[in-house]
């Protein structure tokens, strides 16, 4: 009888799961739907309510920007907020587009400058770490796939929490032409690339915090000192990859560019740790510049130290 419940409950949860991604992929079609204009006219409008009446993670937002930025007063901080904010709202409309923007258009809108330099490592037969960070529309950088031959670009990802939102981030993704591998997956295919003689570049968003447990090497980062993950490093330095990093400017709303910049050519020579710390202060100089682009909702600092 046990076993039959379990059973029963779990189809039930599986039937409303597909009644939510039906909701929700009708929801995102019809914004995806909209033309530009109309879509910053909507994010104008959602932006006031969320910003102050639903007020999503401001407490954190608010810490992690003073803490952030010690030498900016008050009012500044506030900017810094309501800009964020005001990004924040047009970006998740912006990935909503990923359902029925072309290819040439996201061209047109996310363009790449300094891929010749990650295409020569492959066609000299040596693949390439592409560090990211939850910076700009990190979204509409899955679109790297467009730059480069057919099969060459690959990005880990993590899966996420909500299954629903997991399946459907995973959709709209794939449309730009990016393999995509589980974060958990990772060392297993780069080890059968290595094998098969393939060579490619690997898109790792590599500023996330680790779990507590895990929170063993520490890198300075926006005035504290910060715990980060150390797999991208290793894969890296295993099999030889080159490393390289995008910087990434929004031009005006619904236009960025990225360029791709080197971090190390031979990451393998560098001390433990080195190539996470030139990453991250890669990415500060990019938050320092345009600090609203950053993900401050994040829970980025929440194992910091003080430097």
């Amino acid at each position: 009888m046990k076993s039959k419940v379990t059973d029963w409950r779990a189809v039930s949860l599986s039937f409303f799961d597909t009644l939510s991604y039906c909701a929700l992929f009708v929801v995102v079609w019809l914004v995806a739907c909209l033309p530009f204009r109309a879509l910053y006219v909507l994010s104008d409008i959602i932006y006031i309510p969320f910003y102050y009446v639903v007020r999503y993670r401001r407490k954190i937002v608010r810490r992690n920007l003073t803490g952030s930025f010690p030498d900016k007063n008050e009012a500044e901080i506030v900017g810094i907020e309501k800009r964020f904010y005001r990004f924040f709202v047009d970006m998740s409309l912006e990935s909503c587009k990923l359902m029925t923007i072309s290819k040439d258009e996201m061209r047109g809108r996310m363009k790449f400058t300094g891929t010749d330099v990650a295409r020569k490592f492959i066609e000299e037969g040596k693949s390439v770490s592409v560090y990211l960070g939850h910076y700009g529309n990190w979204e509409w950088e899955s679109s790297t796939g467009l730059w480069f031959r057919e099969g060459t670009v690959m990005e880990v990802y993590r899966k996420l929490r909500n299954r629903v939102v997991n399946r459907l981030m995973s959709r709209l993704r794939r449309r730009m032409g990016n393999i995509y591998v589980n974060m958990h997956d990772t060392a297993r295919f780069m080890a059968s690339a290595a094998r098969d003689g393939r060579y490619y570049a690997c898109g790792l968003l590599a500023d996330q915090s680790p779990k507590r447990k895990d929170a063993k090497v520490f890198i300075p980062f926006l005035n504290r000192s910060v715990p980060v993950i150390t797999g991208t490093e290793r894969v890296t330095k295993r099999y030889g990859h080159a490393a390289m990093f995008i910087r990434v400017r929004r031009v005006r709303r619904g236009y960025y560019e990225g360029d791709f910049i080197p971090l190390h050519e031979d990451p393998a020579s560098l001390p433990d740790y080195e190539l996470t710390r030139l990453y991250f202060q890669q990415l500060e100089a990019e938050i320092q510049r345009q600090p609203e682009l950053y993900l401050w909702t994040h829970r980025r600092f929440k194992y910091a130290r003080p430097l």
